[in-house]
């Protein structure tokens, strides 16, 4: 990996993209930028999913992937695509980093839904706030598989079930 590339751990909620990118610093050094730590410094002023606190969170993502860029020093973030994400998004990280000369990879992790239903109540998930509710993630289901949509292919795709 050069070293002014952000790699995105993506989709959905559950599938392991922190355990993974823990893993991959671990083993390599590259810093995890796991999106919770904005989610929740936004949501502790503004209620999650208020026009201030999509604003405020997508612009703290970005300045600090383009500062890393900038400074060429990669990065793996975690992100989960859902509904209160602005429409194009990834386009703006790509964007973003591309303008300060670097580049973006998209991992995706794929689970199958029983398998995440399995996980979404584990206790390791409360350390962040993270959604921990099988009715939600029922009830959230369609929304996620269609901002799941909206996301580019994985350029590396990981089947995590087997993990």
């Amino acid at each position: 990996m050069r070293c002014h590339e952000a790699c995105f751990h993506l989709w959905p909620p559950a599938s392991g993209k922190l355990t993974i990118a823990k893993e991959l610093s671990r083993i390599t050094g590259l810093p995890v930028f796991h999106n919770h730590l904005i989610v929740d410094a936004v949501a502790s002023v503004f209620p999650f999913g208020t026009d201030q606190f999509v604003r405020l969170r997508e612009q703290m993502w970005l300045d600090v992937m383009r500062e890393a860029a900038a400074a060429q020093r990669s990065l793996s973030f975690t992100f989960a695509p859902e509904p209160t994400v602005a429409a194009g998004f990834h386009n703006r990280v790509t964007d973003v980093v591309k303008a300060v000369g670097g580049s973006t990879i998209f991992v995706q992790l794929r689970t199958p839904f029983a398998e995440l239903e399995k996980r979404i109540m584990a206790t390791s998930r409360a350390e962040f706030g993270k959604l921990q509710s099988l009715t939600l993630l029922r009830e959230l289901r369609a929304d996620l598989e269609a901002a799941e949509r909206a996301m580019p292919p994985g350029q590396v795709v990981i089947d995590t079930s087997v993990l």
